[in-house]
């Protein structure tokens, strides 16, 4: 791994960091293409709209692009990571005592994931977890990723790609690193993201440009029946792109050719 702290070669952050001892930060993860990061234009526009949510400095777009580019461009693929947090500072939760904004950018080379994944569709399970509400931090990817990691931890069967999440409340909400999308009668439904979850880049692609494949995008609260009954389902991020679900429990989904026309308009952005 290649990791840049503040401009600068090395590994090293403050113990007095605050999004070490708080999570009180935002991060991104994206493919980087011989450098170039992959949805560069949605990945940004998150990243700005979660750091502006909290409060955070957001550095210059162009310093983070160079910086992506200078450990990347060997390599024909790998996973590159923004991380911003509030900086150093001094004890107790009040921001007023941070210092200058942490910025860690790294770059990892990356085989990137079986094809078999986006083009037969991966296999999932129901977590146990509920994820909490919290309508201020709803959509915004913080750096505390504790209910995720909890949520992952619950099996370790390498046939299951992806645990599905529902909420305190019952409602579908998202994967442990995905979005959620289920296809029904011409529309492609996702859950709403105004209590919990996480907003990714991919899903911000699809808002935009699903009406090109004839269909409607709709956010809604949407129940585990609801999935299970959907003509299909699939999940999204930034390394995935496109997955569709295949299997979950007992239920099975075929192959759906919309699903893979929408998969291969994704691969194409730049």
């Amino acid at each position: 791994m290649a990791m840049l702290v503040n401009g600068l070669p090395g590994e090293a952050v403050s113990a007095l960091d605050r999004g070490f001892n708080y999570g009180d930060g935002v991060f991104r993860t994206m493919q980087l293409r011989h450098g170039r990061p992959w949805m560069w234009r949605w990945q940004y526009a998150r990243l700005a709209d979660d750091a502006a949510r909290l409060a955070l400095t957001l550095p210059d777009e162009q310093l983070l692009l160079d910086e992506l580019m200078a450990l990347g461009r060997e390599h024909p693929l790998a996973v590159g990571k923004i991380v911003i947090t509030r900086g150093v500072g001094a004890r107790g939760y009040a921001m007023a005592g941070a210092g200058a904004p942490t910025r860690i950018v790294s770059a990892v080379p990356w085989d990137g994931y079986p094809a078999a994944y986006g083009e037969r569709g991966v296999e999932a399970r129901w977590c146990e977890l509920r994820l909490s509400l919290q309508p201020r931090l709803a959509g915004i990817k913080h750096l505390n990723r504790l209910e995720s990691v909890l949520a992952r931890s619950e099996w370790n069967d390498p046939a299951i790609q992806e645990g599905l999440l529902l909420d305190q409340d019952g409602w579908l909400a998202e994967g442990t690193m995905s979005n959620v999308y289920l296809l029904r009668e011409g529309e492609i439904l996702t859950p709403l993201l105004d209590r919990c979850g996480v907003n990714g880049a991919v899903r911000d692609w699809l808002t935009e440009n699903i009406s090109n494949f004839g269909l409607e995008f709709s956010e809604k609260r949407l129940s585990a029946a609801d999935l299970i009954d959907a003509d299909a389902v699939f999940l999204s991020n930034s390394l995935m792109g496109i997955w569709p679900l295949a299997r979950l429990g007992e239920r099975v989904w075929m192959p759906s050719p919309l699903l893979q026309a929408l998969r291969q308009a994704l691969l194409q952005q730049a």
